[in-house]
């Protein structure tokens, strides 16, 4: 396999993404995100120090207009935010969602600059509609 390189990323990132660009994995990952994200999300959000960064990310991943390599990079961090058992599982609490909002924060940190203001407003937006979010 041949590294890619910077040149080769900046053209990835640049590339919005569509329906017939994206890998097979990327279109799984998406499909898992829509259909369990919101479950989980009221379940624990009141919760969560990080609830609006996840949410944000959840939206920026969706975006059409985010590039490929951004979007690829949240919806593995929003997958593993939904899978239970990870490397620390959900289930021992406040201590197990710390691994999630590492690997959230890491993905952030590489593609942040592709979150814009409306995915963070869309986030207070849904957070802000249902006090579940808010306990």
């Amino acid at each position: 396999m041949v590294p890619l390189s910077g040149d080769d990323i900046a053209a990835i990132e640049a590339t919005p993404a569509d329906e017939t660009q994206l890998p097979v994995i990327i279109r799984r990952n998406e499909s898992f995100v829509r259909e369990k994200f919101w479950t989980k999300l009221r379940r624990i959000a009141g919760r969560l120090p990080f609830a609006e960064d996840l949410v944000a990310a959840y939206y920026c991943a969706l975006d059409r207009e985010t590039p490929l390599a951004a979007r690829a990079a949240l919806l593995a961090a929003l997958v593993y935010f939904i899978i239970p058992t990870d490397i620390i599982p959900d289930f021992f609490g406040a201590i197990g969602y710390g691994d999630d909002a590492a690997v959230l924060m890491a993905a952030i940190s590489i593609v942040g600059r592709h979150m814009k203001p409306h995915h963070r407003e869309q986030a207070r937006t849904a957070l802000l509609r249902d006090n579940t979010y808010t306990d």
